[in-house]
């Protein structure tokens, strides 16, 4: 078992670490000429990016004082997001890369790299070499025999009018010297001994110093990518820093007397209050819970992601739940990782009503409620012959439970309705993937057998505070009776 572990672990690490190579590759490395402070700071870019995930994943389970949980986590779990969009971003655009290179015109080649401290022969600047007249200079004037090399360029740049042409009364000598000027002439500006005098108009850059087609490429294709996946990124997180949407869904139920036909219950869960969402993120969730006007208010687990101590001020909000019926309440997986026992207390101490492993009696129907199968690893899992075991069957029955998995022992016990939380719908794109692997049902109201299964995507989001694909939502369940 250890070594399946450590192997799989292993394939973890080395795959996170080659797409991480591959995104430094196309991001930085492609859009660069050579090495230099781009590509640079682009490693420390996408290391420090991964440094602080981890350190604020592991800040959390261990309980780190509060303040480095939350100096950690927006940068850190935002991080998470972002490298996920731009990895599925730059796959997606890989295709574009051959097509842009055939439907561009052709670029001149870039020039081979020269030595450190030197520059390519075809951006050398002429006026560079010395001449023998310069001060300084110690080299041999060159002979009649050999010309000088810095004199070649100059002529060929400047044209010799032909040997003999006059003008005016003027002859040009040979070497297009001029006996005797027509008129007065023009001053020409002072020029250095020995250097060449610069033409007139500057001349257009070289081809060799624009991009070539595949640099150009990479560029944009770069571009539009970071641009995508920021973009993507940015909405998810609006969208739930601005608090959950109410759904509202109609749930019939055979059992239900025609007196609490339309009786509306608030499904709340997955708030996770914690480093990045916090007081005034509840108080959002009690304000669209209020206004909705409930029956009754259900929330389903993972309340938070912290302790007590830490997170107190910011659940203290969920004290002004209002409905009817009351506010009742199950523990989620995370609880078990922030202290079940004492958050059991604190809920109950700001008005909720806790059901472990219970049941009460409204006037219509039974609701239920069970322990999350976290709760195993301490003793406390789910129970549900003590929750369902002596109840009256002819009545209905709605379980609060908060996995979805947990429906199977549901309908054994003859439940007619499960409200469940956890999958928050995968949360992030394509997260709905694993979480359909992992899950009987990620979001929506499913059937099994006589049973019924809803679940919530959740208000809040665990880990980055960004949904994409699977908005968060506050659902009003209205329970109606087949007899209406």
């Amino acid at each position: 078992m250890v070594v399946v572990f450590v192997l799989v672990a292993l394939l973890v690490v080395t795959g996170v670490v080659a797409a991480n190579w591959y995104l430094w590759r196309r991001l930085f490395r492609d859009t660069t000429r050579g090495p230099g402070p781009v590509r640079r700071a682009g490693a420390v870019l996408i290391a420090g990016g991964w440094l602080l995930a981890v350190g604020a994943l592991v800040a959390e389970r261990a309980g780190a004082p509060f303040w480095l949980q939350r100096t950690l986590a927006w940068p850190g779990f935002l991080w998470l997001a972002l490298a996920l969009y731009l990895l599925l971003a730059t796959l997606a655009t890989e295709p574009l890369r051959p097509l842009l290179r055939r439907l561009l015109p052709a670029r001149a080649p870039e020039p081979a790299p020269a030595p450190d401290g030197q520059l390519p022969a075809a951006q050398a600047p002429a006026h560079e070499a010395r001449t023998a007249d310069e001060p300084g200079s110690t080299h041999e004037p060159p002979s009649a025999a050999e010309p000088s090399p810095a004199a070649e360029p100059v002529l060929g740049r400047v044209p010799l009018p032909a040997v003999g042409t006059q003008s005016g009364s003027g002859r040009l000598a040979v070497g297009g010297a001029k006996t005797a000027a027509a008129g007065p002439a023009e001053p020409e500006a002072p020029s250095a001994p020995g250097r060449p005098v610069p033409p007139a108009d500057v001349a257009s850059p070289s081809p060799r110093d624009l991009p070539s087609r595949r640099l150009f490429v990479s560029r944009v294709v770069a571009g539009g990518t970071a641009a995508v996946a920021l973009g993507t990124v940015g909405h998810g997180t609006y969208g739930v820093l601005r608090g959950p949407r109410v759904k509202r869904v109609t749930v019939p139920l055979a059992k239900l007397p025609l007196a609490a036909h339309g009786f509306r219950i608030a499904v709340v869960s997955d708030v996770h209050l914690g480093p990045v969402l916090g007081r005034g993120f509840a108080q959002k969730v009690v304000d669209t819970v209020n206004a909705t006007q409930p029956d009754l208010i259900a929330v389903v687990g993972d309340l938070v992601d912290g302790s007590v101590k830490d997170l107190g001020p910011a659940a203290a909000p969920l004290a002004g739940l209002r409905a009817r019926h009351g506010a009742y309440f199950v523990t989620g997986n995370h609880e078990y990782f922030s202290g079940a026992e004492q958050w059991v207390e604190e809920v109950r101490r700001l008005g909720l009503h806790p059901l472990e492993n219970a049941r009460t009696e409204l006037p219509a129907f039974d609701l239920a409620g069970v322990n999350d199968v976290r709760g195993e690893s301490e003793g406390q899992g789910p129970d549900f012959e003590r929750a369902l075991g002596d109840r009256d069957t002819a009545r209905a029955c709605v379980l609060l439970a908060h996995q979805p998995v947990q429906i199977h022992e549901a309908v054994r016990h003859g439940v007619d309705l499960q409200l469940s939380g956890h999958t928050h719908g995968g949360q992030l794109w394509p997260g709905s993937l694993l979480a359909a692997a992992a899950n009987p049902t990620v979001a929506g109201l499913e059937r099994y057998g006589d049973t019924q299964l809803y679940v919530s995507r959740g208000a809040g989001a665990w880990g980055p505070p960004t949904r994409v694909g699977a908005p968060s939502d506050i659902t009003v369940v209205q329970l109606a009776s087949k007899q209406a």
